[in-house]
């Protein structure tokens, strides 16, 4: 092969000694043509051996296949959202498939512009986290037309009743805030504030709901002045949790609605002279990876977001593979993971 030239599937054809029509079906994975074991390692020996890379526009172009999928995350500085890209870059790369990523960064009207301009790109499929057709009309009547134009699409939700057409990976977090209320209560908890730190389109319903439906169910009122509205960002979450730490009956548990909320919590008990859980227990969702470190470590609810990334993958490209196959729905049970931070309630 002359210097100064990139190889090409002629010269892995002849020092693999195949022609290149069987370069080809290696490459392409054909399962439909019958190759030796040896015959394919022969071939991928001269692809590395002489550093062939394909072309990947031309094998989209005889494919039909882009061999990349399209990943829209509600919010890019929350861990618990890279979990979910890190479970879809991990199945998307073992199965020969790139990643686009985009965040909305908790703005509907974001969202919805990415969902146009990703629909539009050459992919062969979509993924979306965080519920944005359940809350946002412009997204779903998008939906329609993408489905139309043959893209796979896959949503990532909390919300088992939502139905939008597509597969969904569901991780329902209502029974495990039930779970995460008893849990405090048989530690005789009885003002327990929650920090509803949420994009006001975008709801933490499976998280609002249980708390008040638990109380109720326990003969507690529900108190208003309990629930702490703030925005997404630790420093609301800082200040909502001084604000309900400074009522004259100061509650002695709170849920943040994510680990990263929190966090905020936490440092404002700390600020105030609390100590955790003595004083005050605190809970979270999500367990993103420093939950476990912080002090003290963090009791959450947690889903498994990495595997439900990987879930994801997986019904996108069997509807990539097959477009009129039954809808799917997985549903991914949550769970609590008692940790440090709760214990009984002070008298």
């Amino acid at each position: 092969m002359p210097k100064n030239r990139n190889p090409t599937q002629t010269d892995v054809a002849r020092l693999a000694n195949v022609s290149q029509a069987i370069v080809s079906h290696v490459l392409n994975n054909n399962t439909a043509v019958s190759l030796s074991a040896d015959t394919r390692q022969r071939v991928w020996d001269a692809i590395h051996t002489l550093g062939y890379e394909p072309d990947a526009s031309a094998q989209s172009l005889r494919s039909g296949n882009s061999k990349t999928i399209g990943l829209i995350i509600p919010d890019m500085h929350n861990p618990h959202f890279w979990q979910y890209a890190d479970g879809v870059e991990q199945e998307a790369d073992a199965r020969g498939y790139h990643l686009l990523l985009s965040s909305m960064n908790l703005n509907p009207e974001q969202g919805e512009k990415i969902l146009r301009d990703l629909s539009r790109q050459k992919i062969d499929g979509l993924i979306l986290t965080g519920s944005l057709f359940r809350h946002s009309e412009k997204a779903r009547s998008l939906l329609p037309r993408i489905l139309q134009r043959g893209l796979a699409v896959v949503e990532i939700t909390e919300h088992l009743a939502a139905d939008h057409h597509i597969d969904r990976v569901v991780g329902d977090y209502r029974a495990v805030t039930m779970e995460l209320m008893s849990h405090l209560l048989s530690l005789q908890h009885r003002r327990i504030g929650l920090i509803y730190g949420v994009h006001a389109s975008l709801p933490a319903e499976d998280r609002l709901l249980p708390y008040q439906q638990s109380l109720q169910a326990a003969g507690l009122p529900l108190d208003a002045a309990l629930v702490a509205n703030c925005g997404p960002t630790i420093e609301d979450a800082y200040a909502a949790a001084r604000r309900l730490l400074q009522l004259p009956a100061r509650p002695t548990a709170l849920i943040a609605v994510n680990d990263l909320l929190a966090m905020g919590a936490l440092r404002a008990a700390v600020d105030m002279g609390l100590n955790v859980p003595r004083d005050l227990s605190l809970a979270g969702y999500d367990d993103i990876p420093i939950s476990k470190h912080l002090v003290p470590r963090l009791t959450t609810a947690t889903k498994d977001t990495v595997g439900m990334g990987h879930a994801a993958v997986r019904l996108l490209l069997e509807r990539v593979a097959d477009a009129d196959r039954p809808l799917q729905t997985l549903e991914v049970v949550a769970s609590i993971v008692i940790r440090e931070s709760t214990g009984p309630a002070p008298f």
